[in-house]
Order: structure tokens, then C-alpha cells, then sequence
């Protein structure tokens, strides 16, 4: 393999082919390199991934064959190897060893302690190498990178709709289960994501943790500061490529995009009278459309 080092941000990266892992010091960047200069003798039969210890070969096979020996005697969650146990156990005691210096919010694992500080730094370590966006997490980055190529490689084993990202298929089997696990304690309203009952939970708390730098304006959810930030830069990244009108808002391009293709998803169980937009259909219906006995 090929060997760099660099230093970014603070943090000291091994730059060996196929790896991106950081250290904040460069002594266990050091121990990390070691690493890859010794003899791996045991090998994978089913992947070829090597190994220094028989010990790490017969965890690693674990991966290939489902064996989840290691169970939460919380909730019998169970797990490949100790470490992941032990760290699962803390969502049960509340246990969060980690704390940011900064802001003093704490974290079950040391990796998201990192990834979280580089809000405060502002450092993005990966870029896209075809449109130069950077993101704070490699798993960010390859997730960004399937728009690109077109790849949607989680589907449906319902009706086969496929998606970028696997949260986005779990989000939508739940319109197939109808199951919402997560309830408000609050008005009991139920969601199918817990991160879709924590932003509801905002509502009754008031909490808007999103900030506009320029103007102080603040939101309830990251994508809303987003969309605002467009009204400061003017950007309006969502184009049209059939009459080239561009849009500050994805939603807003593909309501408009229904007047090129004729599509009226949205109709009316009274008269049958159907619409591009949600919101026309709901002014129909309020305003305009009455049941005749």
C-alpha cells in the first residue's frame, strides 16, 4: 500500500490506500500505522480480508455467518462483538463519557464527539470529487455521491421503490407496516422515525436550535435554516430543465415541474376535480366544493 501522512484540522490522518482514519494525536496515529506493516497470516475464506490474531479472524466471520453471541439483558439486542454491547448498554443507563469542551454536550462514543466538534471548527474533511462539496463524515459522502451516479441501491420488497439512503427506505416501508413506534408524551401523535418525534417535540418546547447568522432568524429543523440561508445568497440551485425557471426550494421545482408533465396528483373525493398542487386541492375543498344531497 501507498503511505501519506497529513494533518487536518487538528487531526492526524492515515492516509493509506482505502483508509481515512483520524487521531487527534500524532503518537496514536503512529500505533494506528503499525498496523499496516505487519504480517496478517489469518485470512478470510469468504472475503479475503486479512487478519494478525486468529482471535480478530473469528470475530470478523461472525459479519459473514449472522452469529450475534453478545445480548442486552435489557432489551436482548444482540451483537457481534463485546464493544458493541458495551457501548449499546449506554442508551439504557444514560451513560455519556463524552463531552465536547466547547459546548459541553455529551456523547456515547467518542467517534461522534469528534465528528460533532467539527461543527464548532468547521472542518468538512471529505469532499465530493465531482462537485466539491464537503461533508464533516465519510458515511455523509457516499450517500451524497449516489446522486451523482444515479445509484439507488436500497429497495422496496413491497412495490420496489428504490432509494439513496437506507433511512429513506426504512422511512417509506412504514406507509406499507403502518406502524409508528415513536409517540409524542406530550398529545400522543405517533411517528414512524424517533428523529421525526423529536423534531415535532420542538412544537411543545419552543425550542428552535437553528440559527440564520446573518439576520438571527431561528428554526426548528436544520433543512428550514437551509432554505431561509437561500434568501441571504440569492442561490437558487433547483432548475427546471425543461423551461429553466430555478427554484430556491426542491419541493417547490417538483410542484412546478406537474405543469410541464400534466400530472394531478391530488384529487378530490367529492368531485373527482384533480390538482398539480396539495394546497389547491385544499382550498377546493374548504372553499369551493360543496356535497350536493
Amino acid at each position: 500500500m501507498q503511505r501519506q501522512q497529513a494533518v487536518l484540522g487538528g487531526e492526524h490522518l492515515c492516509a493509506y490506500d482505502g483508509y481515512n482514519k483520524s487521531f487527534r494525536q500524532q503518537d496514536n496515529l503512529n500505533i494506528h500505522q503499525g498496523m499496516h506493516n505487519v504480517e496478517r497470516p489469518y485470512t478470510c475464506n469468504v472475503c479475503t480480508k486479512s487478519f494478525t490474531d486468529q482471535a480478530y479472524l473469528k470475530k470478523h466471520l461472525r459479519i459473514h455467518c449472522e452469529e450475534r453471541p453478545y445480548i442486552c439483558d435489557v432489551c436482548n439486542k444482540s451483537f457481534r462483538q463485546q464493544w458493541n454491547l458495551n457501548i449499546h448498554q449506554r442508551i439504557h443507563s444514560g451513560e455519556c463519557p463524552f463531552t465536547c469542551d466547547v459546548c459541553n454536550k455529551s456523547f456515547r462514543q467518542q467517534g461522534n464527539l469528534i465528528v460533532h466538534q467539527r461543527i464548532h471548527s468547521g472542518e468538512r474533511p471529505y469532499p465530493c470529487d465531482i462537485c466539491h462539496k464537503s461533508f464533516k463524515v465519510q458515511s455523509d459522502l457516499k450517500r451524497h455521491q449516489h446522486i451523482h451516479s444515479g445509484e439507488r441501491p436500497y429497495a422496496c420488497d413491497v412495490c420496489n421503490k428504490s432509494f439513496r439512503q437506507q433511512g429513506h427506505l426504512k422511512e417509506h416501508q412504514s406507509i406499507h407496516s403502518g406502524e409508528r413506534p415513536y409517540t409524542c408524551d406530550v398529545c400522543n401523535k405517533s411517528f414512524t422515525e424517533q428523529s421525526g418525534l423529536k423534531r415535532h417535540q420542538r412544537i411543545h418546547s419552543g425550542e428552535r436550535p437553528y440559527t440564520c447568522v446573518v439576520c438571527n432568524k431561528s428554526f426548528t429543523e436544520q433543512s428550514g435554516l437551509k432554505r431561509h440561508q437561500y434568501i441571504h445568497s440569492g442561490e437558487r440551485p433547483y432548475t427546471c430543465d425543461v423551461c429553466n425557471k430555478s427554484f430556491s426550494v426542491q419541493g417547490d421545482l417538483k410542484r412546478h415541474q406537474g405543469i410541464h408533465s400534466g400530472d394531478l396528483p391530488y384529487t378530490c373525493d367529492v368531485c373527482n376535480k384533480s390538482f398539480t398542487l396539495k394546497h389547491n386541492l385544499k382550498t377546493h375543498v374548504l372553499l369551493r366544493c360543496r356535497q350536493r344531497p
